[in-house]
Formats: C-alpha cells, structure tokens, sequence
C-alpha cells in the first residue's frame, strides 16, 4: 500500500477533514473497516505562511513548503498532497525541488470542470487564491472562464476564512454573505459553478445551498488521493 504524506495544518480544519475522509473513503471503497491507509501528517503553521505571502516573501515561502514536504518524503511517503489551495501558488516550484510526487488540488479541479463540460465558473477563496493566477491557468488553457468576486467582496472572503472557518467557527450570517456573493456572480456573470476553493469553505457552503455546480476542492482531492491507494492496493 502506498504512503500518503499530507502537508496539514493549512488549515488545521481541513487537516482533520482529509484525515477522517481519506480512512472512510479507503474503508468503503475497499470494502472492510478492518483495513485502513498509511498517513503521515507534517502539520505545519498557516499563519507563518500567510504572513510570507502577505509580504511578497515567495521564496521563503518555496524553502517553508519545500522544507515540510522533504519531510515527509525523508520518512517514507510515496506521495504527498497538500490540505490547502493557497500552498498550491508555490506547486510547481516545489516540486521542482523534490523527488517524492504531488498531487495537485488544482489540477484535479480543472479535471473535474472539465468532466462535468463546465466552461465558466466562480472562484472563492483566500485573497491570495483569488488575486493570482496559479488557479485559473490550467482552467484558462482549457478555454473555461473563471471570475472571481471584486476587491471588496474578495477582503470580506478572506477575513470570514482567516478569522471564523480556519478556527472552526460557522456563523449564520457570514454563509448569508457567502451565499449573496455567488449570487450576484450568478446574475451579472453567468457562472455555471462555483470553485470552492478553500478547504474550509464545505463547513459553511454545502451542496443543498447552491443552484449551480459546487466544485469542492477539498473533496475533488481527497477523492483523487483514495482512489490512487485503492488502485495500488489492488
């Protein structure tokens, strides 16, 4: 069975979150709660990595990131996935610098966009992921649009995600505000679906809530690492 080494801690929410779903899926799909998946967490901190980013550190932000995942290669992961989207703005360079392969939360979305013949959606995350490009190139060279929500809806997003759901926090009023966001993205720019794309984002927007296409990243991953622990297992 294949080694997972999982980048947590970004947040720590969603680290839970892959933990628990990663051992259920494996457990349903292969069929036995008697089996289970071999995990490694290196559970790093978020906010040292915000702070990087915030001040335009990008390199010290490679060396963080490329550190954790040295890491976790170092005791023996056959590969290794990070829990967050604002890490994967750093993706390529890291492994660049590794020999252990990643599986990419963005590129397994823009798989499932194009599955599900989607060709303009929303994005909604940290600042960080809507304000670069690193999510919306793979979905630009397949010719789907992505809109994000303007500044001051993009600051809102980010402080809701920082302050309440990195902390476990579900306040009524702010899935109202989320949910008024995409609506408007709804009318004024057609989207088909929308990118969830924060791990944290599925405790506050579930699928009942949306009249269009929810594109759960968290769960577009996790989904994606079982199945390569099922196929090797078998």
């Amino acid at each position: 069975m294949r080694k997972v080494g999982i980048i947590g801690g970004i947040g720590p929410e969603a680290t839970v979150d892959y933990y628990q779903s990663i051992i259920s899926k494996f457990q349903e799909k292969i069929g036995s709660k008697e089996e289970l998946p071999e995990l490694f967490i290196n559970s790093i901190n978020m906010y040292k990595m915000f702070r990087l980013l915030m001040n335009g550190q990008t390199e010290e932000v490679i060396h963080y990131l490329t550190d954790a995942v040295q890491k976790l290669e170092s005791v023996g992961a056959d590969f290794v996935v990070m829990c967050g989207n604002t890490p994967h703005i750093v993706f390529d360079q890291i492994q660049q610098k590794v020999q252990v392969p990643m599986i990419s939360i963005v590129e397994e979305t823009c798989l499932k966009a194009r599955e599900l013949s989607l060709e303009k959606l929303g994005l909604i995350g940290t600042k960080f992921t809507m304000e670069n490009d690193f999510f919306q190139k793979p979905f630009i060279s397949h010719n789907i649009e992505i809109v994000v929500p303007n500044q001051t809806e993009q600051e809102y997003i980010h402080r809701k995600i920082v302050e309440e759901l990195e902390n476990g926090i579900v306040n009524k009023e702010t899935k109202e505000g989320f949910l008024t966001i995409i609506a408007e993205m709804i009318n004024q720019n057609g989207i088909q679906g929308i990118i969830l794309g924060c791990t944290e984002l599925p405790m506050l927007i579930k699928n009942e809530d949306l009249t269009i296409h929810p594109l759960n990243t968290a769960e577009i991953h996790i989904n994606k690492i079982v199945d390569i622990i099922f196929e090797d297992q078998n």
